[in-house]
């Protein structure tokens, strides 16, 4: 991972960033009211105790500290600050904008319009009457600032909020279309399922057709082949329903297609990629095509995330039939990185798809200890 890529995330600077900015500029504000009471710039009203004008001048940092955590207290508080500020006249009270502006900014980055621009409006009142309670410090030039230093902290934050919202729908936008693209390649897959069944059905018919009277029994046996391959063709048709299939007539290279007897194969290259596998496959012989070729793409993808998210890992695969339903378990104990922000994968996904079709369930998350695990369960028919 690159350096820029660790400071950033969702194109946005990460939270202990946030919080390391938040409190220079507490800083700052506090230096700045600090440094400006010690040089005897506040005028503290008679009778009133010096140490007051301390705890304002430290209480002004709380807003920007809070902000992020509590958004609208610390606007409040910046609002009620600002007018205790009044009676120590002007130096003060002229950095009480910026107490206001920094949670201002947060409040428009997450509230709705509506609530942005009402807290916008208090705000701006809020300066404008400050300055005209305090006859030393009413002058256009300071309601500019404070007004300029509002409507700004106001528009970046508006402006925040609508990247994150462009953000948020261009990602579901994506997402949509790898569903259906990932449907598209199920469909195609299917088709090679049904076509190979559609085939044998007709060599057998042609067979027994050729065969009926003087082998008999031969006929009987092409019957009971296409009986179980239509069955088995119907079942994925049934299963299939709903899955749209559009795109180019392109025809794709005809290769037999990869089985869940073949998943031994995937852990023995997961093995030359420095994975290893500790595998455990049963009951997958009998599976129809359509499940088998789900089961065997979905252990291939989980183990391909292993590959790329935790090289150092291993992983455990256990894949179990038993005449009603298929389970897939793939965990692995490595430390993969997250995907905080972006265009996602079609990994999981795809992989989503596929046990939907068939109307079992998934699952894949993190280990509450250390790793991932992948869980898919797929009911299927066996063909009598």
């Amino acid at each position: 991972m690159s350096e820029t890529h660790s400071l950033f995330a969702a194109g946005r600077l990460k939270r202990p960033w946030l919080i390391m900015f938040d409190v220079v500029a507490a800083a700052a504000i506090l230096l700045a009211t600090g440094g400006n009471l010690a040089a005897g710039g506040w005028e503290t009203p008679s009778g009133m105790p010096h140490s007051l004008a301390w705890v304002l001048a430290l209480a002004v940092a709380v807003p920007i500290i809070l902000r992020r955590v509590w958004p609208r207290v610390a606007f409040g508080l910046g609002l009620a600050l600002s007018f205790l500020a009044v009676p120590f006249g002007g130096p003060v009270l002229a950095l009480m904008p910026l107490v206001i502006a920094f949670p201002l900014y947060v409040l428009s980055a997450n509230e709705t319009r509506r609530n942005s621009l009402l807290a916008l409006g208090i705000g701006l009142a809020t300066a404008v009457l400050t300055n005209v309670l305090t006859p030393s410090l009413a002058s256009l030039g300071s309601i500019a600032f404070a007004t300029a230093a509002l409507v700004v902290m106001w528009t970046l934050g508006r402006s925040s909020f609508e990247r994150r919202v462009f953000a948020e729908r261009a990602v579901e936008g994506y997402a949509q279309q790898a569903v259906a693209e990932e449907r598209l390649r199920i469909a195609r897959e299917m088709h090679d399922v049904v076509a190979h069944g559609m085939s044998l059905i007709a060599v057998k018919a042609a067979v027994g057709n050729h065969v009926a009277v003087e082998q008999p029994e031969e006929a009987r046996d092409a019957l009971r082949v296409i009986e179980a391959t239509s069955r088995d063709a119907l079942v994925e048709m049934r299963r299939m329903l709903g899955v749209l299939r559009s795109g180019s007539d392109d025809v794709t290279e005809l290769v037999p297609a990869p089985t869940a007897t073949d998943i031994r194969e995937l852990a023995d290259r997961a093995a030359m990629a420095g994975i290893p596998v500790d595998i455990e496959v049963r009951g997958v012989d009998d599976l129809p095509e359509g499940v088998g070729l789900s089961v065997y793409r979905i252990v291939q993808e989980a183990l391909t995330n292993v590959v790329k998210h935790a090289p150092s890992a291993k992983c455990r695969v256990k894949v179990v039939a038993d005449g009603q339903e298929v389970r897939i378990e793939v965990v692995d104990d490595g430390h993969g990185e997250p995907v905080l922000f972006g265009t996602p994968g079609h990994g999981l996904i795809g992989m989503r798809e596929r046990v939907l079709v068939y109307g079992g369930d998934f699952s894949a998350a993190p280990r509450p200890e250390s790793g991932f695990r992948v869980f898919a369960r797929l009911p299927y028919e066996v063909a009598s």
